[in-house]
């Protein structure tokens, strides 16, 4: 195991794509490829109890498939060397049928696609978790009061739960499409030295049927080898997926700042130290899915790339996604992994965020103020006396409320005490909560759809 994968790849789905998991994968359409075959009169029937016995992968050598593939080309060439003799020692004759009709590229893609499904329905999974925890908090904090921000500085009251409605609102749509895009990826490859199946005669059709109902993938009009759209597909589906989750993590490190101090990731022993620093608690989990965020565009650069493919079957675009369609799945998957620890026991600091809001010392609600006194004066009129009102607290390092409370042009058509309404924040928060709750239906809807359809 790599050192760094509990790290940067901790998730179900490293397993999935485990060295031990992508051969398996490959056998699994060995075997199904005999059962169709015999099914069609292909190969006999005989034949298919010894590739099965034969297709699991305790029966192979990995050590020595990894030195042959390095001289093959593919892993597919030196497993179906192995695979035909561990048959033959079980019948010699149906030896003879292993691999009929197929290319490696046929094994190599569906093995793949079968590792796939796994890796969709688990990352379902980790993702309903997250969506019912981030749920959770965002209920809870529909009336946390916090500075929004804009540019990097202080504009307008928001809600924490608003800034939590906004990433759930976000990683309901990436579902929805995770769970949209398995009709059109989960699909067989099979189509033989050139796309044709022209090995199996008049069969080919039969097969390729008889083969995506054994492995339960729909059928493609044609084999695939050259048009890699529906990998780039899920390629896009996780790194967008990924984003998601680094936006958030990039706003909470920033709310995690000393200086701001609004929140703070779980506490456990060891978690977030300095080896120097003992008063250090450092965003652990921010770091990880920014990582992760950081590097799934470049991957994605080499899948769009490998868009481009030579003919019937191509060299090197197709090799190029072995490793980087896997690694960009399995960061994504410790993404969802780190999002769902930090969201379940995230440390929300309500009263320096309220406090926060007081900073400006009521420059924040300025814009309430304007709005106010534009009924009065007209918006053009209104915008610029508040406007220099700001100015000036701020060069002479004043609240606002004492410049507004002295000056005759404001306390003409408001009170001491229209003016401290119209200054806290807490009444200044629009629709947020309205915002709020449409997400949270959404969310309550599509759980239930999803119970129906499982």
């Amino acid at each position: 195991m790599d050192v760094l994968t509990p790290l940067l790849r901790g998730s179900a789905l490293t397993e999935i794509f485990s060295d031990v998991n992508t051969v398996q994968g490959m056998l699994d359409f060995e075997a199904a490829l005999a059962r169709a075959e015999a099914r069609c009169g292909v190969i006999p029937q005989e034949a298919v109890a010894a590739i099965e016995a034969a297709c699991q992968v305790k029966n192979i050598d990995l050590l020595a498939l990894a030195d042959a593939a390095a001289s093959a080309g593919n892993l597919a060439i030196p497993l179906v060397r192995q695979l035909t003799a561990q048959v033959k020692m079980r019948d010699e004759n149906a030896a003879r049928y292993v691999h009929w009709g197929a290319t490696s590229q046929d094994a190599i893609d569906t093995g793949f696609v079968l590792q796939l499904r796994n890796a969709l329905r688990e990352t379902n999974v980790m993702l309903t978790q997250l969506l019912s925890t981030l749920a959770e908090q965002t209920e809870t904090h529909r009336q946390t009061v916090m500075p929004g921000r804009t540019w990097m500085q202080h504009a307008l009251p928001v809600t924490f739960g608003l800034k939590l409605a906004g990433t759930l609102d976000a990683l309901l749509r990436w579902q929805l499409r995770l769970r949209e895009m398995q009709s059109r990826v989960l699909t067989l490859q099979f189509g033989g030295a050139a796309g044709t199946l022209v090995s199996l005669n008049e069969h080919g059709p039969a097969v390729a049927q008889a083969l995506a109902q054994e492995l339960h993938l729909t059928q493609p009009d044609t084999p695939w080898h050259s048009q890699r759209d529906r990998f780039l597909e899920v390629g896009h589906g996780y790194a967008g997926m990924c984003g998601t989750l680094g936006k958030f993590a990039n706003d909470f490190s920033l709310l995690m700042q000393t200086e701001v101090a609004e929140v703070c990731e779980p506490t456990a022993p060891g978690r977030g130290g300095s080896s120097t620093m003992p008063h250090k608690r450092n965003p652990i989990g921010c770091a990880v899915i920014l990582t992760a965020a950081q590097r799934t565009p470049g991957l994605m650069a080499t899948l769009y790339a490998s868009q481009i493919q030579q003919h019937e079957r191509a060299l090197g675009g197709w090799q190029a996604e072995w490793e980087v369609l896997p690694e960009l799945l399995m960061l994504t998957g410790a993404a969802i992994v780190q999002s769902e620890q930090l969201v379940r026991g995230m440390q929300v600091d309500a009263a320096k965020m309220r406090a926060d809001l007081d900073i400006t010392h009521g420059l924040i609600m300025a814009e309430s103020l304007t709005l106010a006194l534009a009924k009065h004066l007209g918006k053009q009129d209104a915008h610029h006396l508040v406007e220099t009102l700001c100015h000036a607290a701020l060069d002479q390092k004043r609240p606002l409320l004492q410049l507004l409370e002295a000056d005759s042009r404001i306390t003409a058509w408001f009170t001491p005490t229209e003016l401290h309404t119209l200054l806290d924040p807490s009444r200044a928060t629009g629709s947020a909560d309205h915002f709020v709750r449409q997400v949270l239906t959404r969310y309550q809807e599509q759980r239930h759809d999803a119970s129906l359809s499982d």
